[in-house]
């Protein structure tokens, strides 16, 4: 089987038609013989450049799988990830911060990784804070931070990458429901203002509907694409609004139908 990552240029962006993040046929096995476990089985996504996705799907579907892959943190068994050198950022549901750095330092270690020279890494660290509105808290420690402002630091040291493709795995998955609601906004703000392409994994039906422009249903066993679907509700919009609902409702049923095995 053959097998091709292409996230250092081997692609050009051109190659792509306008997407930011083209997979094709896709294959990842773990494991080997009788214990091999098959994560993905021949997935197709196209994402053009500035869209926001939100994959969804039940525990073992392969979407945190599909986003390692997306980041180069691992290489398919077979079938090709192509991001056309786009640069590429990554959260995790967990901040994952320095505890001994502050937060300046932390944002600042990741413009150091990205090459940018030491006089110029304050002035950055100053407008990404201000950007996630965390302005004037460079000297802080992570522990005396709430878990939603903690969240705020890692997208700030992300998007100090200069990445054009964000990649969120279950970033706000930890939080309460109204930080989580504060922080819909603050990445929907960030998203437009930096016209960035997010690829955003969740298990939460509405945060789906509530942020993307299109919602991909994975199905399980192995992990394909059951569901895309446009989610053409105007924007802004509010996670306990009737459309948001209605179309929720709709992934929801969906999901159960998985679960019970009908229609599979």
């Amino acid at each position: 089987m053959s097998t091709s990552v292409s996230q250092t240029g081997l692609v050009g962006a051109s190659a792509l038609d306008g997407a930011a993040v083209r997979v094709t046929k896709v294959v990842k096995t773990f494991g080997r013989g009788s214990s091999q476990t098959v994560a993905l089985g021949g997935l197709d996504l196209d994402v053009p450049a500035g869209q926001f996705v939100c994959l969804l799907g039940r525990s073992g579907c392969g979407k945190s799988t599909l986003l390692n892959l997306l980041a180069g943190l691992d290489e398919p068994s077979a079938g090709t990830v192509d991001l056309g050198g786009r640069r590429i950022a990554m959260m995790f549901q967990d901040a994952t911060l320095f505890p001994w750095l502050t937060v300046g330092g932390n944002i600042s270690l990741a413009l150091k990784l990205a090459g940018i020279a030491r006089d110029a890494r304050a002035p950055r660290v100053a407008e990404l804070l201000q950007l996630v509105q965390l302005g004037g808290l460079e000297r802080k420690r992570p522990h005396e931070l709430s878990g939603g402002m903690r969240q705020r630091v890692a997208l700030a040291r992300a998007l100090a990458q200069d990445a054009s493709v964000l990649l969120m795995d279950e970033p706000f998955g930890a939080l309460d429901a109204l930080t989580r609601d504060v922080l819909h906004d603050e990445i929907e703000r960030i998203w437009r203002e930096r016209e960035l392409t997010v690829v955003f994994v969740t298990h939460n039906v509405r945060e789906a509907v509530r942020l993307g422009d299109r919602v991909v249903l994975l199905a399980p066993a192995p992990g394909r694409v059951d569901v895309d679907i446009p989610i053409d509700i105007a924007r802004p919009r509010r996670i306990d609004s009737a459309e948001v609902s209605e179309r929720a409702r709709w992934l929801t049923e969906r999901l159960q139908t998985q679960r019970t095995g009908a229609g599979e």
